[in-house]
């Protein structure tokens, strides 16, 4: 049985090269390439592509500095911007909260693993994304779970991306061009999310996403 080839992307090269030595220790998976960006990434699939040569999985960071992060060149990926059929995309992030995780689920990612996992959950997670499986973490799972079991009403993905761009300082206009909406629109959301998060203004709303991670601490 051949190795799994795997492509590790992390704008950390320490990092990569700790998951390197980790992945070296178990038998069957060879990493094959790395890069510290997504373009990097796309780059690097298009090449062994060409050569005949494929990765079996994509180990994903998601944010990378000023390259392009993780879930933009997920969907890329996916997409078979890089070659097809597209390898499956494993995120491998220190970020557990509802908008990392739907962003990267929406993309196409077949996993979502935590930096801070132990290194045979990681491998067991390579493995199953090579075999065509989902891999989530276990806090990640548990967080889907409770989207699905919570009574309190869940925001919606275009919810949770609304919520991140009020966190910026965005306006309601500029919101509205972010997302290619109207602002009446902005607006129908913004009373949606307030009424699920059962608060009454931007701020209070930011601070109960931020609590719930629903949304990254700025």
């Amino acid at each position: 049985m051949n190795d799994i080839r795997v492509l590790l992307v992390d704008d950390h090269p320490v990092v990569r090269a700790g998951l390197r030595a980790m992945l070296a220790d178990f038998e069957g998976i060879t990493v094959v390439a790395e890069a510290a960006d997504g373009g990097a990434a796309l780059a690097e699939l298009a090449k062994l592509h060409t050569l005949g040569e494929p990765v079996d999985v994509v180990l994903m960071d998601l944010q990378m500095g000023a390259g392009m992060d993780g879930v933009t060149a997920t969907g890329k990926i996916k997409a078979g911007d890089a070659g097809t059929p597209p390898p499956p995309v494993l995120i491998l992030t220190t970020y557990d909260t509802d908008a990392d995780i739907l962003a990267a689920v929406e993309a196409g990612a077949s996993g979502y693993m935590l930096k801070d996992a132990p290194p045979e959950q990681i491998l067991q997670a390579v493995l199953s994304a090579a075999a065509g499986q989902t891999a989530l973490a276990p806090e990640v799972a548990a967080r889907l779970m409770g989207r699905i079991r919570n009574p309190e009403p869940a925001l919606s993905t275009r919810e949770v991306q609304l919520v991140e761009l009020l966190a910026t300082g965005m306006s309601n206009r500029a919101i509205a061009r972010q997302l290619f909406i109207s602002e009446a629109t902005v607006k129908t959301h913004l009373v949606h999310i307030y009424a699920k998060l059962g608060v009454d203004n931007r701020t209070a709303a930011i601070a109960v996403a931020t609590q719930r991670r629903i949304i990254r601490t700025r």
